[in-house]
């Protein structure tokens, strides 16, 4: 069975950039469906960092309120515990904003209520698990997707398709967009352990010491935990078995000693393959990427998430009226990537030399180390850092009235 629709702009991936771009784009009275391949939005492991430009952007949307209602942490502060001492590595609380902090909220919730809120405007148009499979071109231009979802085989014509399929962007493979990547030197291994009564007051962060290097953020009733692998090590972190990895975790965080016997199986662990990388060309005619599909950032600062979203407040600003009156041309998509592809380089660039400081001599790939520790000595970039990673860039993105 072929089911054949139309919009003004299909948007694949309903991820914070994809639903985001979604709602703005309803609010202008623009037609817009948002295909999401799977069935729900409930999958572990995801980024749950809401920057103070987001709340900006809720509170210029008025809903902030709402949102606040998703049970969510507050934090002032990300902090690098090494033995040399305890520092912050992004301190919000000199930023000059109504949201001097970060949220951690369970980015399904998050999404739950943005698609939620769209859903209001006629226009808009949610269906889970389809999956895109193709792109319609027409002598060149692409002009909508094929994809399999419910009740079979569909095609959805469209002004635009906009890629927000995150980092493994089928839509960004379809498409022949090429990327450059930059090599970074570890990968990481996820796992959850449960909080107790009695654990430190801490608004997790990066713990360095003789285990070597974990990240830990509190999510309510377990604490996550991210493991640094040097790249390629996983296979011989399996070899050593669970139990290197928990006397890891006990050398580096002392106080989760009391629980690590509770990861008991490989199948409790999740492996990221750390990667950061740009599409070259973040367009083609009648398509846009944005987000990860556009740009996989590292995880240092959980900035990903921001910078989907200020693309797709950008991507809104730029493109809405003309996807109203169908007149959406390349120069309009470019423009989009001309905005934001520089604070994204920069965050890039700026993550990276963190990630050199951290690392120190541990990993072979980090020989330009001294750079990263000469750049934290700077307040200066410090200071920058933390304004790129809060607003996506040194101003945040506004939604334009």
């Amino acid at each position: 069975m072929q089911n054949i629709g139309e919009t003004d702009c299909c948007i694949v991936g309903s991820g914070p950039a994809g639903a985001v771009l979604a709602l703005l784009l309803a609010r202008q009275g623009v037609g817009v469906t948002l295909l999401e391949a799977h069935g729900d939005f409930n999958r572990q492991f995801r980024g749950d960092t809401i920057h103070p430009s987001t709340l900006e952007l809720m509170e210029q949307l008025g809903l902030r309120d709402g949102l606040l209602r998703i049970p969510h942490t507050r934090h002032e502060t990300l902090t690098l515990r090494t033995p040399r001492g305890v520092r912050p590595y992004l301190d919000f609380r000199g930023l000059h904003t109504a949201y001097p902090y970060v949220l951690r909220l369970p980015q399904p919730r998050f999404l739950e209520f943005v698609t939620a809120e769209a859903s209001r405007y006629p226009g808009f148009r949610l269906v889970m698990s389809a999956r895109v499979e193709a792109l319609l071109e027409d002598d060149g231009p692409i002009r909508g997707v094929g994809y399999r979802g419910p009740g079979g085989w569909h095609k959805m014509r469209a002004n635009l398709v906009v890629g927000a399929d995150g980092r493994f962007s089928r839509v960004r493979e379809l498409a022949r967009l090429p990327s450059t990547k930059a090599a970074q030197p570890i990968d990481i291994l996820w796992f959850q352990l449960p909080s107790r009564p009695g654990d430190p007051v801490t608004d997790g962060g990066l713990h360095v010491g003789a285990g070597g290097i974990n990240f830990i953020r509190n999510r309510g009733q377990f604490w996550q935990i991210a493991c640094l692998l040097p790249k390629g090590a996983y296979q011989r972190v399996r070899a050593a078995g669970l139990e290197a990895v928990r006397g890891a975790v006990a050398a580096t965080i002392p106080w989760l000693d009391d629980r690590t016997s509770l990861l008991t199986s490989w199948s409790q662990t999740s492996l990221l393959v750390v990667e950061s990388s740009r599409a070259l060309q973040w367009h083609r005619p009648g398509l846009l990427l944005i987000g990860d599909a556009a740009h996989v950032m590292s995880p240092v600062g959980g900035v990903g998430i921001n910078l989907a979203i200020q693309d797709a407040v950008a991507a809104s600003n730029l493109l809405g009226s003309r996807l109203r009156q169908g007149t959406v041309r390349s120069p309009d998509l470019g423009a989009v990537q001309r905005r934001r592809e520089w604070p994204t380089r920069l965050i890039q660039a700026l993550q990276d030399l963190f990630l050199q400081h951290v690392l120190g001599d541990r990993v072979a790939a980090s020989s330009q180390a001294w750079v990263g520790r000469a750049a934290e000595q700077v307040p200066f970039l410090r200071a920058v850092r933390t304004r790129l990673f809060a607003f996506g860039g040194f101003w945040p993105e506004r939604v334009l009235e």
